[in-house]
C-alpha cells in the first residue's frame, strides 16, 4: 500500500468516525463544507484523493485540524513526529511546497506547517471560519501576504498575524526563494 493509499484509508476512516460522532448525514456535512455530497461518499469509501482545499474544508467544518483527518495517533502526552512523518500536502515542478509538520487538538486543532515559495509562485486559500487565526514566521526571501486583496510584504526575520476568515494567498514576488513557518489555530467544532 502506497503512503497517498493510507491515507486515503486514514480519511475515509476518520472522516466516517468523526462525522458520525457528531451526528451529521453526508447531506448536512457536505453543505457545511461546502462540497458535493458525491464527494463525500467518495471521500469516505476511499475512492478519491481529493485536493488540499477540499480536505482542509471537511476539516473547518468538522472542527478538526488536517493531522486528525489523517490519522495521527492522539494518545500519548507527548506525540513526536519524525521528520519522514510530516506530510508534503501541496508541492509545484518548480520546488514550491507546503509540509504539515505537526497538529493537536486542544483547546481547538493547532496546525504547525513549513512553506517554500520559488519566485513567482504562490497558493491562494478560501476563508477558514471565523475564529481561525494564523501567524507566519519568514526566515528566507520577502513573502508576499495577500489578505482580502491587501497586499503586505513580509520580509525574512519577519513575523504576521492574521484572521484568516477571509480569502487569504501566499505569493513570491522576489527573485530568491521564500521560506516560513506558519501556525493555524482552527475554533473547535460547534453545532
Amino acid at each position: 500500500m502506497t503512503n497517498l493509499d493510507q491515507l486515503s484509508q486514514s480519511l475515509a476512516r476518520n472522516l466516517r468516525r468523526l462525522r458520525t460522532e457528531r451526528g451529521l448525514t453526508l447531506d448536512a456535512l457536505a453543505a457545511r463544507a461546502g462540497i458535493s455530497r458525491g464527494m463525500l461518499i467518495q471521500i469516505e469509501q476511499a475512492r478519491t484523493n481529493p485536493s488540499v482545499g477540499t480536505v482542509v474544508k471537511v476539516g473547518d467544518a468538522l472542527g478538526v485540524s488536517i493531522t486528525t483527518l489523517l490519522d495521527f495517533d492522539q494518545a500519548p502526552k507527548v506525540r513526536l513526529v519524525p521528520a519522514e512523518q510530516a506530510v508534503r500536502l501541496w508541492s509545484t515542478e518548480a520546488g514550491s511546497h507546503s509540509t504539515l509538520l505537526a497538529g493537536t487538538e486542544a483547546p481547538g486543532p493547532l496546525e504547525l506547517w513549513e512553506w517554500r515559495l520559488m519566485p513567482g509562485e504562490g497558493s491562494a486559500s478560501d476563508p477558514h471560519p471565523v475564529g481561525t487565526s494564523e501567524l507566519v514566521h519568514v526566515t528566507a526571501g520577502v513573502l508576499t501576504l495577500g489578505l482580502d486583496g491587501v497586499d503586505h510584504e513580509v520580509p525574512a526575520g519577519a513575523s504576521a498575524s492574521f484572521e484568516s476568515h477571509v480569502p487569504h494567498a501566499y505569493r513570491n514576488d522576489g527573485t530568491e526563494p521564500v521560506e516560513m513557518t506558519m501556525a493555524v489555530s482552527v475554533p473547535g467544532y460547534t453545532h
